[in-house]
């Protein structure tokens, strides 16, 4: 038990640069707080304590604004960011290293007995106000945007955005790479958005994106044909990366 509290701790430090030592996150960061009750609300639930788990639950929602069913099934290194609204249900399965940040509902779509919430497999990051509903699997390794809501199945290692969520395709992880490489990120708009300033962001990143691609390709054939090019490489402008952000503030 002390050591699986201290690998959670630990795996604070991994995903929150403000997390200054082992004493603050385990007395002011209720993530952990909640999983270490939901750690014993579950073992209740396990051994037919049935109201004892519910209400170790329901005191860990009181403490901490994190609601977890003593029936979920949480695995190592599990992290709650911030947590406040956070719901996961009893049938949900959450595997290894998984990261939710604050509003994320685990949840249903039906009153049937049996399997009716989500699985999320290890290393699945879900941001914030995310909403994964009915019994699906979201892959090893995906991403969900925030505020998305998720109602299908989610490949392993792909990222699924909107209402209702869609997963990227190859064009929109290219933009999604150049908005990182440029210091701005779009995460979570979705180029069917009918917000005119959404449309003309995507805009800038797609001819970004086609412009460093022609000319990589143009500097290849320079370099083909004898011209010296590592000086042009050496002396590029660098993109301000503060612009894209300031014309959303």
């Amino acid at each position: 038990m002390f050591q699986t509290l201290c690998e959670d701790v630990r795996s604070v430090f991994d995903r929150d640069p403000a997390a200054r030592s082992f004493w603050e996150v385990l007395t002011c960061y209720p993530g952990i707080h909640a999983l270490i009750l939901h750690r014993l609300a579950h073992w209740l639930w396990g051994h037919r304590l049935r109201w004892l788990a519910r209400f170790t639950a329901h005191l860990s929602r009181w403490l901490t604004g994190i609601e977890i069913h003593p029936g979920a099934s949480i695995g190592r290194r599990f992290f709650i960011d911030h947590g406040m609204g956070v719901v996961i249900g009893e049938t949900a399965v959450i595997g290894d290293d998984v990261t939710l940040y604050h509003g994320v509902t685990l949840g249903g779509t039906s009153w049937n007995k049996g399997k009716r919430h989500p699985t999320l497999a290890d290393g699945v990051v879900v941001g914030a106000g995310a909403k994964v509903l009915g019994p699906i699997t979201v892959g090893a390794g995906a991403k969900v945007g925030s505020n998305a809501v998720v109602t299908r199945d989610v490949p392993a290692g792909a990222t699924a955005v909107g209402i209702p969520a869609r997963i990227l395709d190859e064009a929109q992880r290219e933009r999604e790479a150049q908005a990182a490489r440029l210091g701005f990120s779009a995460y979570a708009v979705g180029q069917d958005h009918d917000d005119p300033l959404a449309q003309a962001i995507h805009g800038l990143l797609d001819h970004a994106a086609e412009t460093d691609r022609r000319l990589v390709l143009l500097l290849a054939h320079l370099e083909e044909a004898g011209v010296k090019v590592a000086d042009v490489v050496e002396s590029a402008d660098e993109f301000d990366s503060e612009y894209l952000s300031k014309i959303v503030d």
